[in-house]
């Protein structure tokens, strides 16, 4: 895989019904007290009448500069050529937690042993051609994976359809 792979989110499809953080957690055995590689924050604005309820489906994002990486004192964070993933050696890891803290989006979850895990593209499948188990379960399609360029080209697109339709319905 040449390409910078990721994910996309479409706020406007998810419904929260945590499909996407159960998945990951059976895929990665994690159990049911411990908190997926993926997670899903309800986000509430407004009041009633008005009040709006949003969620918003996260994982690891794979930096291309991540900062977990240049922080491991033992160099047990790098990026995967294969997937371009940012991976984590679990025989480096010595768990001292400075990936954690330098992390913005909260991605790096310890095992009992004290080592990280993360979000790794379900890097198994997405080798054998499969979306990662979150994508492939969510049943509203708020999450896609593939190709960044491919996923930013076609949110470009759904935004140009919007806006033309905004003009047409204007007058414009």
């Amino acid at each position: 895989m040449a390409a910078q792979y990721g994910f996309s989110f479409d706020l406007s499809r998810c419904s929260g019904c945590m499909a996407c953080v159960v998945a990951c957690q059976d895929e990665n055995d994690i159990p049911g007290e411990s908190r997926s590689f993926r997670q899903v924050v309800k986000l509430e604005n407004g009041q009633y009448p008005t009040a709006q309820l949003a969620f918003v489906s996260l994982a690891c994002f794979h930096c291309n500069d991540a900062p977990c990486v240049e922080v491991c004192p033992k160099g047990a964070i790098n990026r995967s050529e294969a997937t371009g993933t940012v991976d984590v050696d679990q025989d480096l890891c010595i768990g001292c937690r400075a990936c954690a803290m330098v992390c913005p989006f909260g991605a790096p979850r310890f095992s009992a042993a004290g080592a990280m895990q993360k979000c790794h593209f379900c890097s198994d499948r997405v080798l054998a051609d499969m979306a990662p188990a979150c994508v492939h379960t969510c049943t509203t399609r708020a999450l896609e994976f593939g190709p960044l360029a491919a996923l930013s080209q076609k949110q470009a697109q759904k935004a140009a359809v919007k806006i033309v339709k905004g003009l047409t319905a204007t007058g414009n």
